[in-house]
């Protein structure tokens, strides 16, 4: 062995230290490379994931109505002024009927020309405004709309009623409770099949979904305010909570 190798020695022994205990190299500091590796424990936890849903059923109690009126005149200034005097009927008849002012929003106003059956001269101008109303007395929803109807004459339009549940928290919560007890009782029947033992809960998440209901409308017949009461049916709502939930398995 030369000179000069035995000279260099020391400092490549030094070197091969350093790189085998050097932090992030997949070592821990002053721990040699091998014994660092040893050291670390395993992450690896087996699990079971478990769905579960919970579903409720029960009647609506908010009648969402999208009502309004449709003027046509020859000038935009009459049409409009007729639309307003309409409108503000209609809006006075179902503040009278037990609709409050924070459960009335405008939806729509709009003002647009009307064109000949060639569609390039404009003949005149229509306006349309639309209301959304809240109401909570369902029975009275048809002498509601008999009434609104009356108020409007032909210009009145019903665009859309939507039923709803105004509160709906605690049949989510029972939805919820229901659906958390299913996943468990699930994750446990596959453990059980497994022939392992059913851990703690790592993890739970959720969603949910209501079926509303709408109905898409033209006009009360004619002097169905003299007559029966528009026939309104709100039918159920279906609220729906379905949860994953993740288990540990112990061996």
């Amino acid at each position: 062995m030369s000179r000069r190798l035995l000279q260099l020695l020391p400092f490549l022994a030094l070197a091969a230290l350093v790189l085998a205990t050097r932090p992030g190299q997949g070592a821990t500091p002053g721990i040699p490379a091998v014994q660092a590796a040893q050291a670390i424990p395993s992450t690896d936890q087996p699990v079971v994931s478990s769905q579960g849903t919970g579903k409720v059923t029960a009647p609506p109690d908010l009648l969402t109505l999208v009502i309004g009126v449709e003027t046509r005149a020859a000038s935009s200034e009459a049409a409009l002024r007729d639309n307003a005097n309409r409108a503000n009927g209609l809006i006075d008849t179902l503040k009278r009927h037990g609709i409050a002012a924070k459960d009335l929003t405008t939806s729509q106003l709009s003002i647009s020309p009307t064109y000949d059956s060639n569609g390039q001269r404009i003949t005149g101008y229509q306006v349309s405004n639309l209301v959304t109303a809240k109401d909570h007395d369902l029975p009275g929803a048809g002498a509601l709309i008999d009434a609104a109807a009356g108020a409007a004459g032909d210009a009145v339009r019903i665009q859309q009623i939507a039923f709803s549940i105004d509160d709906d928290s605690a049949l989510l919560a029972q939805a919820r409770a229901d659906a958390v007890r299913q996943a468990h009782d699930q994750a446990d029947q596959m453990a059980k099949a497994a022939g392992v033992k059913l851990g703690k809960v790592r993890s739970i998440s959720e969603g949910s979904s209501v079926s509303p209901r709408y109905n898409y409308g033209g006009l009360p017949a004619p002097g169905a305010a003299a007559s029966a009461p528009t026939p309104i049916l709100p039918g159920t709502q279906d609220l729906t909570v379905t949860v994953t939930a993740v288990y540990d398995v112990e061996q």
